[in-house]
């Protein structure tokens, strides 16, 4: 069971955390009570979950600068061609994923993150800017993301829908400013839960909230035994995308044809075809073209390295890179052939996180979630989870997403206590499951025969 001073959280895009910590500090708010100020408020949902809300609202139009918005992209950027690099030389076959949940997730964390462990979190994720600045910043972006389709028309098939929510203990303390920048910067309030005597409805709660906001496409996000008795916090981000493409091919066109793999075999695919004006561009060791979405405002941009290249050219490749390919691209007519294709993955990121920097939130005495809740620092990243799905047919394409990040009661170890054995000792060799004193003796004289 916990000690009843624990938290932990979690985020999706879904991303999960699990955190401890202690009660006693007089700036904490416990969940389902009401300070004098500032004050969450409550509400039952109707699938009977009390929410506690930061008396703060979301801000609608955050301040931000357009040089902090285009910071903000070029950090995410450069964590998303940095965690690629990482699942591509540990993962075989396919791989899928969306980087801005799992920051988006990871940014909700750093919320509550203080001392060397915001800065080993923001030196990982790319986060150049303040912490005030930074989720400022994400506000605008998730906005900005909202608003895109929105002057579509009906028949216009455009999706682009990213959720948040906080899964919290019930009666657990947290730090309000954690609770007040969620609320205002990701319009979050707090699900309470009881994971210490409920933790398997916990666990299918927060999977049900993760299908319900990515069209049923991410199932069991959080697998069986990974909340336990001890977490107290999960953030949740969850990230749905449906568009037609400007021009639909046409399926009467689509026919058989060979896509050759990596040692040179080839296998039989469903190849679309269409033939329009679009970006494409070629360089050194690849050629790539950009497919655009119903609206003009999203595209794919597939980059194909030239044949024998591919493991070279995906080691190389940076954010930087990526940027001067999609500069290049021109428009020209193009017969294009392009597969279609489904498929899943499933990552846990602790160790490519930590491959790439971001140490001391994994490190049980180490990690400070301090902002969470006040020290002893026993708050620690235990996993973080990220699955996808993307469908790709000759209407559009289909990918949704989810991250948890979990956060697990730990404490710092105690200063090592000196015991010293140099003086005569009784002792016993016993079977622990039955209690049972299999030897017993005492030593007098360690240099006797």
């Amino acid at each position: 069971m916990r000690a009843k001073f624990a938290a932990v959280a979690a985020a999706i895009s879904i991303s999960i955390f699990a955190v401890a910590c202690s009660s006693e500090d007089p700036t904490s708010v416990p969940a389902t009570q009401t300070p004098t100020q500032p004050a969450p408020t409550s509400t039952v949902e109707p699938q009977n979950f009390t929410v506690a809300f930061s008396d703060k609202e979301r801000v609608e139009s955050p301040d931000v600068s357009a040089s902090d918005l285009e910071q903000l992209a070029e950090g995410n950027n450069d964590f998303a061609l940095d965690l690629y690099g990482q699942l591509a030389e540990a993962e075989d076959g396919n791989l899928f994923m969306s980087p801005y949940s799992i920051s988006l997730a990871l940014a909700m964390t750093y919320a509550g993150a203080a001392g060397g462990t915001a800065d080993e979190m923001a030196d990982t994720l790319g986060f150049a800017l303040s912490q005030e600045k930074l989720h400022a910043a994400f506000n605008a972006l998730d906005q900005l993301l909202a608003s895109r389709g929105e002057n579509l028309e009906p028949d216009q098939k455009f999706t682009l829908e990213i959720a948040n929510s906080i899964w919290g203990q019930d009666g657990f303390e947290f730090e309000q400013p954690f609770l007040d920048s969620l609320a205002a910067n990701y319009g979050t309030g707090m699900r309470l839960v009881d994971y210490d005597s409920a933790t398997e409805a916990a666990r299918l709660a927060i999977n049900g909230w993760v299908e319900d906001n990515t069209n049923d496409r991410i199932k069991d996000l959080i697998p069986p035994g990974v909340l336990t008795p001890d977490t107290v916090l999960v953030l949740a981000n969850a990230i749905f995308f449906k568009a037609a493409w400007s021009e639909e091919f046409n399926p009467d066109l689509t026919a058989d044809g060979d896509f050759t793999l990596l040692d040179g075999g080839t296998v039989t695919a469903k190849m679309m075809r269409q033939t329009k004006q679009l970006r494409t561009g070629i360089g050194d060791g690849y050629s790539a073209i950009e497919i655009p979405y119903v609206g003009g405002e999203t595209s794919m941009v597939v980059v194909m390295p030239d044949e024998g290249e591919f493991e070279n050219f995906e080691g190389s490749l940076n954010a930087g890179e990526l940027a001067l390919i999609v500069d290049g691209l021109s428009r020209t007519n193009v017969e294009l052939k392009f597969p279609k294709f489904t498929f899943e993955s499933k990552f846990r990121l602790p160790e490519p996180l930590k491959a790439l920097g971001m140490q001391q939130a994994f490190a049980p005495g180490v990690a400070d979630f301090s902002g969470m809740r006040t020290p002893p620092p026993n708050l620690v990243i235990t996993d973080v989870i990220h699955q996808s799905f993307v469908a790709v047919d000759e209407q559009g394409t289909e990918a949704a997403a989810a991250t948890a990040v979990i956060i697990g009661e730990t404490s710092a170890p105690p200063p090592p206590v000196q015991f010293t054995v140099d003086r005569p000792f009784i002792f016993l060799i016993r079977d622990i499951p039955t209690d049972t004193i299999l030897f017993m003796g005492r030593l007098l004289n360690p240099t006797a025969g």
